[in-house]
């Protein structure tokens, strides 16, 4: 037995090739309750993680015997929790920048303590892509994407100072430059291996990210999935993460797409499917022999949605389909051998007529999807395209059609089945338009007009097919004349640079540009809330008659308040429908029955007359897509511009904090922090007052918004305050290094609900006096009273993107405890990776099912040895006329590890404290 084989199983893979942990020679030594055959590749992948870290110190035998024992049920039967080591690490910009100010803060905090800072550093490999930052301030012209950039830099030049600093600082962090891609599509173009090498050892290619669509790696084989940027920076610092024995629901397929449809109309139907059948915190698996025709990016484009409908991860097993991918993005025959070999030797090559295993199974019928988008506020709300028109209305119901007539309407009398002046599909009679000026020209708009129509996001653009079918589309309005009214921000987001040169190849990249559909930069934009402003004449018609516009994106996220602030309904849609619906001008038609618009030739088009043909988008993808394409694509991937080279990067194991940046400063989180921790670890939860009573549905977005900055807001009076002028507060996301902006905008989505409020905003009341205030401003009156906060709030709370500042702000407001009907998975482990305590009514308990109003004060127990994991505590809610309500609530500490996190104050504290230690011993 060599050093760190626990059960016997390295085994030599082949002549020339590295060692492997053989799943198969288990059998003898740790009884599995399945065949290998039959278990689910999730868990073969965590089970040779387990087996393979076994005797290092942070996996234990029991450990790896419990997961061989995996069987449908098992994650409902047993509460132990598995250890997972990943392999790497990925961030993005905007989780990643406020991740890196919290290593240079603990290398300060460990000198406090007496280490060594150095002893802060990343244990296993990370890379970090800046794409979350280009905003789309110009659009629509060949120097858009030249603009952006240059803006970019202005606005983050210090952040990206931090950056070029933490390639220097710490050992195994890469950073891959603005302006060069999408972090999922980098990843998944680039970045993984499928199959890694370590010490002479193959294993499975595993990565946690900082981002919830690290999911989109699923696609390709590779289990990986979003956490917390505070759990991400524990893993860095060598700290498994533990969940329990998964549950895991496989999907099978069948049946081909019908014409017409897409990939994203795929991924709309499975999001719609698993959300509706619940698999919130559930590894989903695909398998059958469906998925041999299911290209790799349409795998990707539905792994990606994990988030969305609340899975862990979306895997799909490595095939025929895998290699070929690989092939076509440029990897080596060396690498693509390895991954064969490594995944028919251990298990993971999904094998045809072989099903594994699931707790359930679910079936699709591939030939059911039809196009649809999703909206107009979430994105697990499907609405096929026919009945969009009417899908709208009933969210933002018609004034009568004598109100209309009685006020603004429409001059020309338009009908719904009319066509307006210039070839646009007509608004209803009941949406009065209003005329402006836009782009010289004289237009109209009026609710359900498309203010924005943007190409964005990773889901859709790292897929050739739908992007190559956006391409083809806009060819065909060209020929016929169409044009996009000027009322509509158009704009084109690359996830990589790859996608620009297949399109120029195919010809397609210059009838976009005719429609506005220029590059205006390559990362997130739209889909993150970076969709930068509207035309002035625009924004005004809006606010000063309070129309409800609409943005069509290709993205997987259109959360309230996400998009733009003046944009009420967002959709999302394959990149083929943004276009169409870019043309059309508007979301109230049907386009499947109303034409898009008129050509040059006085004819009525209609959608069927420009889209194209399956058979053509393969033709066309075939001929313009080549492995040569993407391995120049990503030759230069880590050198960057000149603006990169050219920033000053500063020197030191420890970073040089600027009291004068409003973009990073050292957070408060560490500052203090005592070596062990004191008995009041554990103390009661006293006195304490509620700072908002949320409903169902409470998104990060809500808590932690990644948009534009308000300049009435706390945060946009912090900056003015500090002499940034509100054209130059850049974004939330942006400024995530920098505690002081965003505790200040933490609930500061203007589209919050608190019932606490009378107004939707950042709003509460402070109590006991029940005066209107601001959520900053009455945390800053509690905190100085040494009142505790709590939230209330209803069903999936924290859902959407793994935002650490939906925990650490909170945190900063003074919040102890939030006590929700559920938690979306990520958005409750940062809870407890900052100390604040999840707490779930019991199964048929709301807020208002008890009688709680939000403005009494409550008491919670804990016991002096701390919570057991998922079991009760006592809350007591104390009225202003002494009347109590008593009620129990669980603890969402769910294992041993988190008690112990949260006894520690959070998990870096936790971590830090163990790296001091060791660090003394040294």
């Amino acid at each position: 037995m060599v050093p760190n084989d626990r059960f016997g199983v390295r085994a030599p893979l082949g002549a020339g090739l590295p060692d492997y942990y053989s799943l198969a020679a288990l059998s003898g030594k740790v009884e599995p309750a399945l065949p290998l055959d039959r278990l689910p590749v999730s868990v073969k992948i965590l089970l040779e993680n387990v087996v393979r870290n076994a005797g290092g110190g942070m996996v234990r035998d029991e450990e790896a015997v419990a997961l061989a024992a995996w069987k449908p049920g098992a994650s409902t039967e047993s509460e132990i929790e598995i250890p997972f080591l990943p392999a790497r690490v990925i961030m993005q910009d905007f989780t990643g920048v406020p991740a890196v100010v919290d290593l240079a803060a603990m290398r300060d905090a460990m000198a406090a303590l007496g280490g060594d800072p150095s002893r802060v550093n990343p244990l296993v490999p990370a890379d970090l892509v800046i794409d979350h930052s280009v905003q789309v301030d110009r659009y629509g012209t060949a120097g858009a994407f030249a603009f952006n950039v240059a803006r970019e830099y202005e606005r983050n030049g210090e952040r990206y100072q931090l950056l070029r600093w933490a390639q220097t600082a710490f050992g195994d962090l890469r950073v891959v430059p603005p302006g060069t891609g999408i972090v999922h599509q980098v990843n998944l173009e680039y970045l993984a291996d499928v199959v890694t090498r370590r010490d002479a050892v193959a294993l499975p290619d595993t990565l946690v990210g900082t981002d919830s669509h690290t999911t989109m790696i699923n696609g390709l084989g590779v289990l990986g999935y979003g956490v917390g940027g505070i759990e991400a920076e524990a893993v860095l610092l060598g700290q498994p993460l533990y969940q329990p024995l998964p549950r895991v629901v496989g999907v099978r397929l069948s049946g081909e797409l019908p014409e017409g449809a897409t990939a994203t109309d795929l991924v709309l139907v499975v999001t719609q499917m698993l959300r509706s059948y619940g698999v919130v915190g559930s590894f989903v698996e695909f398998t059958g022999d469906g998925l041999a025709g299911l290209a790799l990016a349409d795998r990707a484009t539905i792994a990606n949605m994990s988030p969305e409908f609340g899975a862990t991860a979306t895997l799909f097993p490595i095939d025929g389909e895998t290699l070929a991918y690989l092939r076509l993005t440029g990897r080596s025959d060396a690498q693509i051998e390895l991954v064969e070999r490594y995944a028919k030797a251990n298990g993971l090559w999904r094998l045809p007529g072989v099903t594994p295993e699931f707790d359930a199974l679910l079936t699709l019928d591939l030939a059911s999807v039809e196009p649809s988008l999703a909206g107009p506020r979430r994105p697990q709300d499907r609405v096929p395209l026919k009945n969009l028109r009417a899908s709208f209305e009933a969210a933002y119901p018609p004034r009568s059609a004598a109100a209309a007539s009685a006020g603004s309407a429409d001059p020309a009398g338009r009908t719904g089945s009319a066509v307006a002046a210039g070839g646009r599909p007509a608004a209803a009679a009941s949406y009065p338009s209003v005329k402006v000026q836009a782009g010289g020209r004289s237009a109209e708009v009026s609710t359900g007009s498309v203010a924005i129509a943007a190409i964005t996001s990773c889901t859709n653009t790292s897929n050739p097919t739908v992007m190559v079918a956006a391409g083809l589309l806009a060819r065909n309005a060209v020929a016929k004349g169409l044009a996009v009214p000027p009322t509509v921000k158009t704009s084109l987001a690359p996830g990589s640079r790859a996608v620009t040169e297949y399109l120029r190849g195919a010809g397609l990249l210059e009838p976009l540009e005719k429609l506005g559909f220029a590059l205006a930069g390559y990362g997130c934009t739209t889909c993150i809330g970076n969709s930068g402003p509207l035309d002035e004449p625009i924004a005004k018609a809006i606010e000063q008659n309070d129309l409800v516009v609409a943005a069509v994106l290709s993205g997987n996220r259109n959360f309230e308040g996400r998009i733009h602030p003046l944009v009420k309904a967002s959709y999302l849609a394959s990149p083929p429908l943004v276009v169409a619906f870019a043309l059309a001008g508007t979301v109230d038609v049907d386009l499947t029955s109303q034409p898009i618009g008129v050509g040059s030739d006085g004819k009525q088009v209609m959608l069927a007359d420009v889209w194209p043909s399956a058979d053509e988008v393969r033709r066309t993808v075939g001929s313009a897509v080549s492995g040569e394409l993407f391995r120049s694509a990503y030759a230069s991937v880590f050198d960057g511009g000149p603006e990169w080279k050219s920033l000053d990067v500063p020197t030191g194991d420890r970073y040089r904090w600027d009291g004068a940046s409003t973009y990073v400063a050292l957070p408060p989180f560490f500052v203090g922090l005592a070596p062990e921790v004191g008995d009041e670890a554990f103390a009661s939860i006293a006195g304490a007052r509620v700072l908002a009573v949320l409903g169902d549905s409470v998104t990060t977005d809500h808590i932690s918004p990644a948009g534009s900055i308000p300049s009435w807001s706390p945060a946009g009076k912090w900056l003015m305050e500090h002499g940034v002028e509100p054209v130059d507060f850049n974004s939330y996301g942006a400024r995530r290094g920098h505690h002081e902006v965003m505790m200040r905008g933490t609930f500061g989505n203007i589209r919050l609900k608190n019932a606490l409020a009378d107004k939707e905003g950042p709003f509460t009341r402070h109590f006991p006096d029940g005066e209107p205030t601001t959520i900053f401003e009455a945390s800053e009156r509690y905190r100085a009273d040494g009142v505790p906060l709590l939230i209330l709030a209803g069903k999936e709370y924290g859902s959407g993107s793994s935002r650490d500042w939906a925990a650490k702000g909170p945190r900063l407001l003074g919040v102890r405890a939030v006590v929700a009907e559920s938690f979306e998975r990520i958005h409750r482990s940062n809870l407890v990776g900052m100390g604040i305590l999840p707490l779930q009514f019991l199964a048929g308990q709301n807020a208002a099912s008890l009688g709680l109003t939000g403005r009494e004060t409550y008491a919670i127990h804990i016991p002096a040895g701390g919570p057991v994991p998922r079991g009760r505590v006592g809350v007591v809610a104390r009225a202003d006329d002494g009347a109590e309500r008593r009620f129990e609530a669980v603890v969402r500490l769910d294992g041993a590890i988190e008690v112990e996190y949260y006894r520690q104050g959070g998990i870096l504290p936790a971590v830090l404290r163990r790296i001091a230690r060791e660090s003394a011993g040294a």
